[in-house]
């Protein structure tokens, strides 16, 4: 392939450029858990953010066709997990479907979402807001209750479609 830039205009003729474009930028990869009245719900999420210290506020994104979209829309409280390099298998898991957590180790949150075991980092929210965004919604959640896992592990990135890890040292 060519180090040509290929411009090109967005629009519905070439979406899977403007995927290939997006998808340049690796991103760290999240899961959100919600409990719903059918029991726990998640999703891998590669679209969060943080927003403000003072309320501590952070953001993710939800595809609009998804059929988990509207659960966690409309859920008053989530938990967003920052996954570890190797939790890879989670984040296919979810990323599939959402409701067997059978495979992994969790427990009720602070806020009643379910929380896995062994992330990185955990931070439990009360929705702050909802804004419709193209085809996703961004979902803001204030942050109630957080958690940092000691030690230097890595976290799970996600680029050109594929999971894998930053080596610092090469």
């Amino acid at each position: 392939m060519s180090d040509e830039m290929q411009s090109f205009t967005p629009d519905t003729d070439n979406t899977d450029v403007l995927r290939r474009a997006f998808g340049q930028f690796g991103t760290g990869v999240t899961l959100v858990t919600t409990q719903t009245a059918r029991g726990p719900l998640g999703m891998t999420a590669n679209s969060f953010s943080s927003v403000s210290l003072e309320p501590p506020l952070v953001l993710w994104s939800a595809a609009r066709r998804s059929k988990r979209h509207d659960a966690f829309a409309q859920a008053e409280h989530f938990c967003i997990h920052v996954l570890r390099e190797d939790q890879g298998n989670v984040a296919e898991h979810f990323a599939a479907q959402g409701h067997d957590f059978a495979p992994h180790d969790w427990h009720k949150g602070p806020n009643g979402a379910p929380t896995l075991s062994g992330c990185l980092a955990t931070f439990h929210c009360t929705r702050y807001a909802v804004h419709p965004a193209g085809d996703h919604s961004i979902i803001i959640g204030q942050v109630t209750s957080a958690a940092l896992q000691g030690g230097d592990r890595d976290g799970l990135l996600f680029k050109r479609g594929r999971f894998g890890r930053f080596n610092p040292d090469q």
